[in-house]
């Protein structure tokens, strides 16, 4: 009784691997070694096979992995060998919220504008005046008024320049000169200048300029200019500023000045080296950025032979002074 058993299951299963031999999809001829087919297991006992042409229950086919074929492998579309991995389909597009508009031409246009005969400096002509000192000074002495200014017109890269100082004390006029310069633009916020000075007091003499201005590293600002008079004397002046933002209007502008020549002249009270140094603050308030009250303490000192040409001058004792003025740019 057990021969017939044993051939009972050793049929049920060849009939099983030739189903599963039978179903398994061919390999592609071009697609390279084909993994093998997977090893059929014994199969399940299945019912009984539905009428011809009705549709099968789902599952019910023996050795296949994914249920019954889809309508492509129905319609004969031929299918990859087994081992292929399938090429994962495109992301879907993604919808923008309703609230961002489609990009527009006009958006287009804006955020990239034609820039072809773009000059890469400004023709026109401008103006600026800049009133930095007008100030009354009060200290040991005749007390009184002080100015400094510059300004200039022209373009981005050739301007004309030009630069107006003195001091009024006991109703006389103790110093006074203006320049008139050329500017041109050789380094970014760097200008070299060159042209004349005249001097109305003490004296009236002419002078021959050259010199640099601009912004520092750090945002210093500064004027270095040397001169060459009628008369063979030579000077130097140099002169740095900053501003110190303590707030949006409120701003302490420290300064130094130092005046050098290059030989006595006893008639302008002047001599030879190191003349005169003058260091200050001045704490000013932007009403606004065009006007500006301040107040601030100066201190000027003469040195070497200029001190010694002074005497008993109450400016060679170098003392203090209070200072308050309107600053003024237009």
């Amino acid at each position: 009784m057990r021969t017939p058993t044993l051939l009972l299951i050793a049929a049920l299963y060849a009939t099983g691997a030739a189903a599963a031999f039978a179903q398994a999809p061919a390999a592609d001829p071009h697609a390279g070694h084909a993994m093998p087919a997977p090893v059929a297991q014994a199969p399940s006992p299945t019912p009984a096979p539905a009428a011809r042409g009705a549709p099968e229950p789902a599952g019910t086919h023996v050795g296949h992995d994914h249920g019954s074929p889809g309508p492509a492998a129905a319609a004969g579309t031929p299918t990859r060998a087994v081992g292929h991995v399938e090429s994962a389909p495109p992301p879907a597009s993604v919808a923008l919220p309703s609230f961002i508009p489609p990009v527009s031409e006009a958006m287009r246009a804006a955020a990239f504008p034609d820039v072809r005969g773009h000059a890469a400096h400004d023709r026109a002509v401008n103006t600026f005046v800049l009133v930095d000192q007008f100030e009354w000074r009060s200290g040991r002495g005749a007390d009184g008024l002080a100015w400094s200014g510059s300004g200039w017109v022209g373009g981005d890269v050739n301007r004309l320049w030009f630069r107006s100082e003195g001091d009024v004390e006991g109703g006389t006029v103790g110093e006074a000169s203006a320049h008139l310069l050329y500017g041109r633009a050789v380094a970014r916020w760097w200008d070299l200048v060159v042209g004349v000075r005249q001097d109305l007091q003490p004296g009236t003499q002419a002078w021959g300029a050259v010199g640099v201005q601009g912004l520092a590293p750090g945002f210093f600002e500064v004027e270095a200019t040397a001169y060459v008079s009628d008369a063979g004397q030579a000077a130097v002046h140099l002169e740095v500023e900053y501003d110190l933002l303590i707030t949006n209007r409120l701003v302490l502008q420290p300064l130094l000045e130092v005046n050098v020549y290059g030989r006595n002249n006893p008639g302008l009270g002047v001599g030879r080296g190191l003349s005169t140094a003058e260091a200050g603050f001045r704490l000013r308030y932007e009403i606004r950025r065009e006007l500006a009250p301040y107040v601030g303490l100066t201190w000027a000192r003469p040195f070497g032979r200029t001190r010694d040409l002074l005497g008993d001058d109450l400016e060679a004792s170098g003392s203090p002074r209070l200072v308050t003025g309107l600053r003024v740019w237009f």
